[in-house]
């Protein structure tokens, strides 16, 4: 039995959440990660946090285009944000050029603070290409990675779970010396995000309501009942080895939460901001406290705003308008509480949503789905300003959707991984980010030197010296050699996808010298994958990557 279907029978080790501070909370602990390789400790200490706008955000109306606002009035008659007296925008840069003129939602006053001290930076037209319109589809296209492309439609596992499983490839599932803390956290949500899914083994997903450490123990021990001390080697044996160290690893993460959260502190009480305000106070007492968890995943809900968007009355109120207040106050006090806590230079964020709204309103005070939309990167130590122009309300669609992209955006996403949390190369292409450009988000003297980039499987580690297939590229069959330099291992051998699902995987004794498995590659589609050897004693691994061909071409050694 696979893995995975076996977890399906038990739901009570997997599918649950663990909340802190009165709020869902989902630690992520990828079961192959390695520790951190940086030499620059203000690079391990860095922290990105995401806050998704569930529902399709108005970006329009979040982002107003000034330098064409006729048209922009002409599309949403009752709809639009006005340019003058009472409730007008807010003029985000007089000092950018006439044709990037563009002003932020009124009731976006705490964005206004902070982009005029600085710490924020709007990036105008993001998306991808024939983007989808649908919630669902729309969501899981922006969490995988994805794109409107047939390669890029079903990825089975999402960005954030293959940066992190790149970053570090050898945990087991549990906290190891040189990372205690879960590599990702979810707050605020209780169903798991595609985002921080991985196809090779799912993440440990943990229950608790309040900070009551003993009420979450005994919790735990309703699930699976007592350890079996003795289990037999079979393959069912080991599925039940699992099962138990999931319980032992939940344990371990929860008592870690627990105890940065009580360490921790804030040094502003009170948070607007509604829930998004509590979230984020949360993640700024758990970093305050010595969490080292890399990515955090908060969310606001709301955004599919068909009807009521704006007030009959005035269009500067609304429930649109409480959304943007409750994200724009809550980013600024969490921007101004890591300040206060003297770690605002650990923390980078962005917002993102599924899509944007139609450019034209629906004649019920509302917006239908649209397209593109801005993402907002805030931070002390991001390159501040308005990135590209305002959208192209002159060139629609025929059903007045925005057309012209100006930023693809994994283009932000693997910016911030390399240039804030430092991803290497290996880091880049396992999130299948590597081939996109990367933008001036981080200010200069912050951006992570290419010395300092840490992460990735590549680096050849223990007995190993560098493995090689051959043929490659492949059509039917592919040979595995490694020449081990060491005593006789134990290892794992597996086949992936480019997009990180496990196509094949089996268990191979690495003999002292010369060693040759093979891979039979006849039944796969023609593209890229990787093939990988983690020694199961040490953790440590190495990857290849191999292409296969179709109509019998090979090639020569890799």
């Amino acid at each position: 039995m696979k893995r995975r279907n076996f977890l399906r029978l038990l739901p009570a080790a997997g599918v649950s959440s663990f909340a802190v501070n009165g709020f869902s909370m989902r630690p992520f602990a990828n079961t192959r990660m390695a520790e951190i390789l940086s030499t620059c400790d203000s690079v391990q200490d860095r922290t990105l946090v995401l806050i998704q706008l569930k529902g399709g955000n108005d970006g329009l109306n979040m982002i107003i285009p000034a330098a064409l606002y006729d048209r922009y009035a002409q599309l949403r008659p009752t709809t639009r944000i006005n340019d003058s007296g009472a409730g007008a925008y807010i003029p985000i840069d007089n000092t950018l050029p006439t044709a990037d003129q563009a002003g932020f939602h009124p009731a976006m006053t705490g964005f206004k603070d902070l982009y005029d001290r600085g710490w924020l930076t709007v990036v105008q037209a993001a998306g991808y290409q024939s983007m989808n319109q649908s919630h669902f589809k729309g969501t899981d296209l922006w969490l995988s990675g994805g794109g409107g492309s047939a390669a890029l439609n079903n990825l089975g596992s999402g960005w954030m779970g293959r940066a992190l499983q790149a970053f570090y490839p050898h945990i087991e599932g549990e906290p190891v010396a040189d990372m205690v803390d879960p590599l990702g956290i979810q707050v605020g949500d209780p169903f798991t995000s595609l985002g921080f899914h991985t196809e090779t083994e799912h993440q440990n997903v943990i229950n608790l309501s309040g900070q009551d450490p003993a009420g979450y123990f005994s919790l735990i021990q309703t699930i699976g009942g007592a350890p079996i001390m003795n289990v037999p080697d079979t393959d069912h044996g080991h599925e039940l080895e699992y099962i138990m160290g999931v319980e032992r690893s939940i344990n371990l993460y929860a008592n870690r939460i627990t105890q940065v959260f009580n360490a921790g502190s804030n040094s502003i009480s009170t948070y607007p901001g509604g829930a998004l305000g509590a979230q984020l106070k949360t993640v700024a007492r758990m970093i305050k406290g010595g969490c080292k968890t890399k990515i955090f995943l908060c969310q606001i809900g709301g955004f599919d705003t068909h009807s009521a968007q704006v007030d009959s009355g005035d269009t500067s109120i609304g429930s649109h308008a409480n959304l943007l207040k409750s994200l724009s106050d809550a980013v600024k006090t969490f921007l101004d509480d890591l300040q206060g806590l003297g770690i605002a230079d650990n923390v980078m964020g962005c917002t993102f949503s599924e899509f944007g709204r139609c450019a034209k309103e629906n004649g019920s005070f509302g917006t239908d789905h649209g397209t593109l939309a801005p993402m907002i990167v805030f931070g002390k130590d991001v390159k501040p300003g308005v990135q590209g122009t305002n959208p192209n309300l002159n060139n629609l669609t025929n059903d007045n959707q925005l057309k012209d992209m100006q930023f693809d955006y994994r283009q932000v996403f693997a910016t911030l991984l390399q240039d804030w949390l430092g991803a290497n190369p290996f880091v880049m292409e396992q999130t299948m980010f590597d081939g996109y450009d990367k933008m001036k988000l981080v200010a200069r003297e912050h951006r992570v030197d290419p010395n300092c980039q840490w992460g990735g499987a590549e680096i050849v580690v223990d007995n190993f010296r560098p493995m090689s297939l051959f043929p490659n590229p492949a059509y039917m069959s592919t040979e595995v050699s490694y020449e081990n330099r060491g005593e006789a291992f134990e290892a794992l051998l597996s086949l992936h996808s480019l997009g990180g699902t496990l196509i094949a995987a089996r268990h191979e004794t690495v003999q002292p010298g010369p060693n040759s498995f093979y891979f039979d590659v006849n039944a796969l589609q023609e593209g890229i994958y990787f093939v990988r050897l983690q020694n199961k004693y040490s953790g440590k691994a190495q990857v290849s990557k191999l292409s296969v061909v179709r109509g019998g071409g090979v090639g020569g050694r890799s």
